[in-house]
Order: C-alpha cells, then sequence, then structure tokens
C-alpha cells in the first residue's frame, strides 16, 4: 500500500510539473490576449476625479455650426489663442494644440497663427511616421520590425521655428483599445520629439518654477501605460466657439493646462480605451489623462513577460502542492481565498506602479484547481473501494458504509495504537475430534461453527479479525469508533456460548459429536492496521493486549468466558462475574493475573 501511495504521490508531482509547464505554454502564446486585457481593464481602471489643473476646450459640432466646417482658417485658432493669452494675469500656463499644422497655406492667416503661438506658453502637435523594416543584426539574423521610424509629420516651418513641439501617436494594442502612451521616439534623422503632453508639463513646471526633469518607467520601446483617472467628457471644459465669444472664465483656466483639440466623431479622432469600452473618447481626452499622469507622475509599466512567466510557474506549482495536501471539502474555499487574494495583489502592484497578467494567474490556478479535484475524486473513488474491498472481509456492511462517509476512510488501513477490546473464541476438543472423525465432517462441523461466531461478531458490530484453525479473533473499537466496544464484544461472547447449546444439540444429532466454546476477552492498546509485506497486507491487530486475551481464551474450560479484571471494572453492574481463587499464571507473563468469568450481563 505504501509502495501504491509512493508511485501516485510521484504521479501528482508530475503531473503539477506538466500542467505548470502547459498553462506557460498558452500564456507565452498570446492565446489569453484578449480576455487578459479585458480582466486587466475591469480589474486596474477605477474611475476618480479629474485632476483640476487640466482643461479641454473642444472642436465640436457647436463650434463647427458657429464657425465653420473643419478645417478652420489658421487665423481662427490664432483668434483662439490671442483671446487665451490676452490678459497676462489669467493666462493658462501651458496651451496645446491637438492639431497638426502641416504645410503653409495663406501667408497672412499662417502669420497670425505663428504670432499667436509665439507667447511662450504653447506647444502644438506632430506625428511620427512607423512602417515595417527588416532588420539585420551583427550576427548575421535578421526580423521585421513595425516599429521603425521613417519620418515625422511636422508643423509648418516658420510654426515649428518658434513653438514647442510634442507628438500625438495613440498607438493602440493589437484587440484595438488604447492602454499605452508612447513618452517619446527618435526620428530617422536621429532627433528625438516627446509627446505633446509630456511637452506640456514642461511649459507647466517652467510656469511655476518646479523641476521638469521627470521621466516615467517605460519599455524598451518607449510605452508606458496610461492611468485613466476620467472618463469620457470629464475633461471638457467649454466648445472653441465659447472661447471666441466670451463665454468662459478666464480664471479658470489661469495657470492651467489647456488642451484644444477634436471633439466631434466625424473627425475620426476617437479611440476605445480601458476607461469606458462603451464610450469612444476622444484624442484630445486621452492626451489629457496622459498629461494628468505626468503631472501627478502616476507611472504604470508592465513587469517582464518572462519574470511573469518565471512567477506564473512559480504559482502554479506552489498551488499544485497546496492543493495535493487539502481534502476536498477544503479546497473549494483555499481556492476562492487565492482568487481573493491574487487579484487584490494585482490591483496592489498596479497602485505602486507594476502591471501584470491577471488571467495567466487566475486560469492557471483554476485549471490546477479543476484538475485536482478530478484528482481528489478519482483517488478519493479508488481508496473507498479499496476501503470496502478490505473491511468486507471483517465488518458488517453497515460499518462499511459507515466508514466511507468519513474523509479519513483510508487512514483506516494505516497502523495506529488503538484501545479495543479483543475477543478470541476456540473450539475444546477439535484436535482430538478432527483425529477421529473424516475430514469431511470435521470441516462441516468447523464451518457451522465459524458461521456461529461470524454472525456473533457482526450482528454486535465488531470486526472479523481471522479465523486460525478453529479459533476466531475479533475485535471491537476499530476500525470505526464504537459506543462500549467492551460491553458490545462481552455481549458478542455471550452470544456465542448461549448460541452454542442448540449448535451442540445439532452436531450430536448429525455427528454424534458435541462442541462447546471457550471464550477470552480483554481491554486494552494494540496496533491495529494493514500489516504484513507489500504483495500480501491483513488488516488485524497486534500487541500484549491481542495476546492476553489469547491466553484468556487458552485457559477457559468448555462454554465458559473469561474476562480480566480491566473488562470487569469498565462492565461495572452491569454484569455479574465472578473471580477466580487463584490469579492465573498466563504465557509470556511474570506474574499472575487476575481473572473473572463473566456469568451474565444485564
Amino acid at each position: 500500500m505504501k509502495v501504491i501511495f509512493q508511485r501516485e504521490t510521484d504521479f501528482r508531482k508530475l503531473r503539477a510539473v506538466l500542467i505548470s509547464a502547459a498553462v506557460l505554454l498558452v500564456a507565452g502564446s498570446g492565446l489569453l490576449y484578449t480576455l487578459d486585457r479585458q480582466f486587466g481593464d475591469w480589474l486596474y481602471e477605477r474611475e476618480s476625479s479629474p485632476d483640476e489643473r487640466i482643461f479641454v476646450i473642444g472642436i465640436d459640432t457647436y463650434a463647427m455650426e458657429q464657425i465653420g466646417a473643419w478645417p478652420w482658417d489658421r487665423a481662427v485658432m490664432a483668434e483662439i489663442l490671442e483671446t487665451l493669452n490676452a490678459d497676462p494675469g489669467s493666462r493658462p500656463a501651458a496651451i496645446g494644440l491637438d492639431v497638426v499644422y502641416a504645410g503653409e497655406t495663406s501667408e497672412e492667416s499662417d502669420r497670425r497663427l505663428v504670432e499667436a503661438a509665439s507667447a511662450g506658453n504653447v506647444a502644438v502637435a506632430c506625428t511620427v511616421n512607423f512602417e515595417n523594416s527588416l532588420i539585420l543584426e551583427a550576427d548575421g539574423s535578421a526580423y521585421m520590425d513595425a516599429f521603425v521610424s521613417t519620418g515625422a509629420s511636422m508643423p509648418f516651418e516658420t510654426l515649428t521655428a518658434e513653438v514647442r513641439t510634442g507628438h500625438i501617436n495613440a498607438m493602440y494594442d493589437k484587440d484595438g483599445v488604447l492602454r499605452r502612451h508612447l513618452w517619446s521616439v527618435e526620428t530617422a534623422e536621429g532627433e528625438t520629439l516627446y509627446s505633446l503632453p509630456e511637452v506640456l508639463v514642461d511649459l507647466y513646471c517652467e510656469a511655476n518654477g518646479m523641476d521638469t526633469d521627470y521621466k516615467p518607467r517605460t519599455d524598451q520601446r518607449g510605452f508606458w501605460w496610461v492611468d485613466f483617472s476620467a472618463q469620457p467628457g470629464d475633461y471638457y471644459y467649454c466648445s472653441a466657439a465659447d472661447i471666441l465669444d466670451g463665454a468662459y472664465d478666464p480664471d479658470m483656466l489661469e495657470g492651467a493646462i489647456v488642451l484644444i483639440g477634436p471633439y466631434e466623431a466625424s473627425m475620426s479622432d476617437d479611440f476605445v480605451t480601458p476607461a469606458d469600452r462603451a464610450k469612444r473618447m476622444y484624442g484630445v481626452e486621452y492626451m489629457a489623462n496622459v498629461t494628468a499622469n505626468i503631472l501627478q507622475q502616476n507611472e504604470k509599466t508592465e513587469l517582464p513577460h518572462e519574470l511573469q512567466l518565471m512567477l506564473l510557474f512559480a504559482a502554479c506549482m506552489g498551488c499544485a502542492m497546496i492543493f495535493r495536501e487539502m481534502k476536498m471539502r477544503w479546497i473549494f474555499v483555499v481556492y476562492a481565498g487565492i482568487l481573493i487574494l491574487c487579484t487584490a495583489g494585482f490591483y496592489g502592484f498596479y497602485r505602486q506602479g507594476y502591471i501584470m497578467h491577471p488571467l495567466w494567474f487566475l486560469a492557471g490556478l483554476s485549471i490546477l484547481f479543476l484538475s485536482s479535484l478530478v484528482e481528489q475524486y478519482t483517488l478519493a473513488v479508488r481508496e473507498r473501494h479499496h476501503v470496502r474491498k478490505t473491511f468486507e472481509r471483517y465488518v458488517d456492511p453497515a460499518i462499511i458504509r459507515e466508514l466511507l462517509k468519513d474523509d479519513e476512510a483510508s487512514q483506516a488501513l494505516t497502523g495506529r495504537t488503538k484501545n479495543i477490546a479483543v475477543l478470541f473464541v476456540d473450539i475444546r476438543g477439535f484436535t482430538t475430534m478432527s483425529e477421529e472423525l473424516p475430514p469431511e465432517e470435521v470441516v462441516q462441523i468447523l464451518n457451522e461453527y465459524l458461521t456461529l461466531t461470524s454472525r456473533c461478531v457482526k450482528k454486535r458490530k465488531g470486526t472479523l479479525d481471522k479465523f486460525i484453525g478453529d479459533c476466531t479473533m475479533a475485535f471491537w473499537g476499530a476500525p470505526l469508533k464504537c459506543m462500549d466496544p467492551i460491553y458490545q464484544a462481552c455481549k458478542a461472547a455471550m452470544d456465542m456460548v448461549e448460541g452454542a447449546r442448540p449448535l451442540e444439540e445439532k452436531l450430536l444429532k448429525r455427528f454424534g459429536r458435541a462442541v462447546s466454546f471457550g471464550v477470552g476477552v480483554h481491554y486494552g492498546p494494540a496496533v491495529v492496521g494493514n500489516i504484513g509485506a507489500p504483495d500480501r497486507m491483513d488488516y488485524t491487530a497486534i500487541g500484549d493486549t491481542v495476546n492476553t486475551a489469547s491466553r484468556l481464551e487458552s485457559k477457559a474450560p468448555p462454554g465458559t468466558i473469561y474476562i480480566s479484571r480491566i473488562v470487569a471494572d469498565m462492565l461495572g453492574e452491569r454484569a455479574v462475574t465472578e473471580s477466580l481463587e487463584k490469579k492465573l499464571l498466563l504465557k509470556g507473563k511474570t506474574e499472575g493475573m487476575e481473572v473473572l468469568i463473566l456469568k451474565e450481563l444485564k
């Protein structure tokens, strides 16, 4: 049995390794990408209040109704900038134009825009162009890189010369959701272009005498994750038309960061973001959220995939070991607790600036949980079958059913010290009888006797240990605890003595021979369990208690039940006993032992 369970343990360890490796392969393959990102969006994004230092002025439907269809004459944007900066005491600290003014138009309009943008607090947008390119390594290897800059769409030359520029590239993930922001990029000409939000924060810090050296943690490409503090519409302050009409409060914008950009669906500058998948966010609002992150130094970066895969493997192996030691009723509780702790842990890491793949871990742990359930169930069925096959030879089926209700059923087979009541019963004169009668008759008499003793043991819910020739051994108190094992053992002994009388008459008439029994009962500790060699084991009891009961039986005259003093004391007034005049010296004992005859049980 030990060898079998050792093999089971080794197999379960191997299974844990194989399942953990399979989870790693699935996670690393990208099959869970979309679901993982969706779950991460739900877990990580929590609505909070927008940064009160940031305002969005929209080029919206109302503005186009009042001013005209987009694109407007550049003089219109110049007038908006002039209006915002009209009062030096209440002008914004930084104004960002989320519009690329590439190429020249009318000389007057361009000139006016340049003059308005030269106020020192204005930054304008540019875009960086990327394409797939074959990259050759020094060792001769090659790969395709989709992140190769081929140039930038910059504002027209005179505007670029007077104002700061920042790129507005919004590069969504492969599931079409905009989650990250490109901090900076190096152009084909070797120029480093920072993002528009970063340039605006620099202007804001300079206006307020603050340090401008902050740089968030980014990946090797320069991306970092945006923590969307505001929902679509939260940063919207007013329409561009309201600025021209004077329908706004200049004091609200004093010292603030103002972003001006498309705010109308037909302009095709809106994205799906984790903030609200059902409502698209305009690009200018996305820039506002990024700006807020930089102002608050709220940076998020994803842990390297290799590190996450290592952590995933360790977590899977750890949980496999935990589940392996758990009883089935506790696995559900532990699994739920692990899920809660993991989810809280992922969110805690996020608040500290680190992003993980939550579904990798939760899916992996769930697979291990389900496999552990199947394994536990299969093992339980096998153990119960083994227990049933083992004990059906020894005890009443009702006891087996009761034993199998206990999750510790398999442990009943292991050797343990228990207090049990042991009974031995033997046919008196069997050796002489077997010499005088034909073997067939001896077997018939023996079977009649063994049937009686077996029936009496099972009737009193005892465990029939074995038949040793014409001797029967039984005990009470294992594998299940029973109420009053001593009384039950003595009751079985009385049943045997009483049942022997009609059996004697039956055998006397049939074979001309009568049989009578000698019985011994003792109580005490004994080792009970599966004992033997790996290929041949028996469920039995061994120890001094067993030997003493056997010696009592060997001394008992025909039709007599010998019991020890401890048995008599435990029975108390329920038994009528008679103590022998002298102590008996039992085989293997150095001192005499008080022995009593059990006469009657109440």
